[in-house]
This record gives C-alpha cells, structure tokens and sequence, in this order.
C-alpha cells in the first residue's frame, strides 16, 4: 500500500513539512505541485546540486532547468520570508532555508562535508524547530532515508509515479485462463469463418480491450485476445516473424502484438533470454515495408549520470557499447537463413541505407516520428516522465514497442514501482490502443533458463 503524504495527521492537525532531497526534483520537476497543501522546504544544498545537473539534453538537466524556472517563476519580484512562498490555491507553501549543521550529538556520525549529510541535517533543523507539526525528508535515496531514520529522523520516498504492488503482480499474470469451455467456441475460434467469438460465449463479464485468454477444452487449448472494436474474442494464431517462430504461448501472444497494426502501443516485459527484443525486432523487419524507418534505442546508463556527448567519436562510436544487444538480436535472426539469402542481404541493406537506424535517444526530445517502428529496448531505466516523452513523439502510421525487466534496474532511484515500463502498464492498461505481454519462460538456452531459475 502506498503511504498517504497528503492527509493532516501532525500532532496539531496542521499541515505537514516535507523537506524534499535533490533526486526528487531531477524525477519530476512538477513534484512541488503534488504535496497537496502541505508545506515545502528546499534546503539550499538541493539548490547547489541542481546547478550540476542544469546543462545537457538529458531528462536531468531538463528537469533541473524546469525546476529553477518555476521557483524563479514564484518568487518574481518577491522574498521567500520565514513562511515561505504559496504554491497556488489549494497548495501549501514552498521555502528555500540554508545549509544548517547536525545537533551536537550527531556531529561525530555524519563528519563527511557531502549534500546528503547538508541535507539530512537541515531537515532535522526543520523537524526540531517546528515541534508542533509533522516533518519529514522524501527522497528516493535508500541510502539517505536509512541514515535519516538511524538518526531519528522520518523519511519517505516519493511515491507520485510508483505503481502499487497488486499492479506489479496482475501484470505477470494477466493471461486469462478458462477451463471446460464449450467445445463449439473452440471449433469456432479454431474452423470458423472469421475465427471469433461473441465475448458472451466465454466471460460474465465484457473484458478490458486486448484482453488475452488460454481457453481449454478437454484436451484442446487455443490463445485469444478481445477486440473490443468489434466486441469479440478473436483466435490468436501462431505466426511466423522474418524466420522467428514462437517457442511458447507468451512468445506468440507478443508476435500477434507486435504484428498487429490496429496496436500502436506495445509493451513485453519478462526476465533475460525470454525473447523480448528478438520478437520485437523479427516483427519490425516483417513490416519493414509497412514503415519508412525501423529505429533501435535504449537508455545509456553510463558512470557519473554523464551525458553521451562526453563520450569519445561520432554518434555510432558513442552509441557502440550500448547497441551490442541490439546487433547479437540481428545476428540471431541472420541465422535463420543462408548465408548470402535473400533476407540475410536485406538486414545489411537496411543498415547500410539507414532505415534500420539504432539512435541514442537523448536525440528523440522534439522529433516527429510519423510512419516508424520504434524499438526501446530496456525500458526499465526509463522515468515516467521520459516514456511519455518518447510516446508523445509519435506520428500518424507509427508503432511502439518497449521492452524491458522491471525487476533488472540499473538506474540507481528507480526500482519495479517507480520506472517509466511499470508505469506504462499501469496507466496504458485497457486501453484499445495499448497491448501488454509479460514473457515467462526463458529461451535462449537451456542453461540460461535453469540459471535464472535457480540463481
């Protein structure tokens, strides 16, 4: 369950104080706007923190830029003052305080000069001069809440763009299975003239859009989704992607999404070696007619938050570490056919004219992308906020998918709640537009497979 920051429940009924930590701002500049009429302190080592990050094209430096805009914004022609700036009607207020040391006793435990510790001690400066209301620290830093709460001090982290935990969950397990369906809706499905069912004959219940469903009877079962443009369950077949045949049933659910033009919007989710970029690529090159360009992308998680522009060489030698995954997934599906076949030579030719292009996606901000089929391998170190800048970039005739494990997070104040993948599902869930399959059984190898299980 997530924690209620917005209710009155200090000790005299007042407002609470959040004293907000550098990454929440870097998460989500309009995080000042989502504290309800609780009051705001932002010690002065957050500003100092934030003048690192101002300059780049990366979704830190855009949120540092956003935040110092609207403070500037508040504080136009006016002075913070001990109570602080009104955030707007129904808001509380916001404070900027200075750098303040720890009480005597903690000195000693927390020596080291750093933000953390700055910030850590102007909220327990906070906490101690206003008794008579509740204040916390919210930060995304585990290891800054655990040294809040080792000195008394409560902290939160900030729970905004987390998905609930029963979310998580329904997620990996979002395939509805019927048992002792009526053997004619499966002679339907399977022989019948459309291959599709009225919703009636199988639920109580009308489904959410692209609802899939295992339907057994006896000993037949048959994969389905709802189509809830034409109110029915429709028969999802095994299909076939430039040489990449599905090897369980998540994987031909995922090759029916990413095939189907009628879903712009795609997600598959599941564990290392399950398929996930391989089908997403494979059904990319099957429709490449159908685009005037296939882009690759995935987050650059480097050392240091440096942006990619620090990096030596031009944009294909920056962008070489990170697209290796990508290549391996092409070479798989080179191996399909002869070497020097027709589709073999078709791979190369689309690299080589640059309609298979693999782009760093600190260069998507601001692009309109019309009849693409965009691929974001390792969605999971997305922030909410930067899936919605790459959805939103999309044209008329383009399809989207994102691929990742939400529970495989390299992003150091991201976990399975908070990450832009989970927060996709959770918000995008049933809608028309919108598929979600979560791959379970591994298939690259046999060893790979028994190595995720076990270890």
């Amino acid at each position: 369950m997530k924690t209620n920051y917005y209710r009155k429940n200090g000790p005299s009924g007042k407002p609470k104080i959040f004293v907000l930590d550098t990454n929440v701002i870097l998460h989500d500049h309009a995080a000042i706007r989502h504290f309800k009429d609780n009051d705001l302190v932002i010690p002065l080592a957050v500003i100092e923190e934030l003048d690192k990050f101002k300059k780049g094209n990366d979704t830190l430096a855009y949120n540092a830029r956003g935040f110092m805009r609207e403070i500037n914004k508040l504080t136009d022609r006016r002075e913070f003052g001990p109570e602080g700036i009104s955030l707007g009607e129904g808001l509380g207020t916001i404070r900027i305080v200075p750098n303040h040391p720890f009480p005597e006793a903690l000195r000693d435990l927390f020596a080291d000069d750093i933000p953390d510790h700055r910030i850590l001690s102007t909220a327990m400066w906070i906490r101690d001069t206003s008794p008579e209301r509740f204040t916390a620290l919210v930060s995304m830093d585990i290891n800054l809440r655990l040294k809040a709460k080792a000195a008394g001090m409560p902290a939160q982290d900030y729970l905004t763009d987390k998905v609930e935990e029963n979310v998580i969950e329904d997620s990996q397990r979002e395939v509805v299975t019927k048992d002792d369906v009526d053997y004619s809706v499966i002679q339907s499905l399977t022989y019948g003239q459309d291959n599709s069912v009225d919703w009636k004959e199988v639920t109580d219940r009308e489904p959410r859009p692209n609802t899939l469903f295992r339907l057994r009877s006896g000993d037949e079962t048959v994969g389905a989704r709802y189509d809830a443009g034409r109110g029915v369950i429709t028969l999802v077949r095994t299909r076939e992607a430039y040489g990449i045949k599905p090897r369980n049933e998540e994987q031909k659910f995922a090759i029916d999404a990413c095939l189907n033009r009628r879903i712009p919007l795609v997600s598959l989710t599941g564990g290392a070696g399950t398929g996930k970029t391989l089908i997403a690529l494979a059904a990319a090159l099957e429709q490449e007619k159908d685009f005037d360009q296939i882009i690759l992308t995935r987050p650059t998680v480097v050392l240091g938050g440096q942006d990619i522009g620090f990096l030596p060489g031009d944009q294909k030698s920056k962008m070489s570490p990170y697209i290796q995954p990508l290549m391996d997934n092409l070479d798989v599906i080179r191996r399909c056919f002869r070497p020097g076949s027709k589709q073999a030579m078709k791979i190369d030719e689309l690299i080589r004219s640059e309609k298979l292009l693999i782009s760093p996606l600190a260069y998507i901000r601001g692009r309109s992308l019309g009849r693409v089929f965009m691929i974001v391998d390792e969605a999971q170190n997305l922030t909410p906020h930067e899936v919605k800048t790459i959805i939103t970039r999309a044209g008329e005739g383009t399809k989207m998918v994102f691929t990742g494990d939400i529970f495989q997070i390299d992003q150091p104040y991201l976990d399975q709640w908070s990450n832009g993948l989970s927060h996709l599902g959770e918000k995008m869930s049933g809608q028309r537009l919108f598929q979600h399959v979560f791959l379970r059984k591994g298939e690259r190898s046999e060893l790979s497979d028994l190595a995720a299980t076990l270890l």
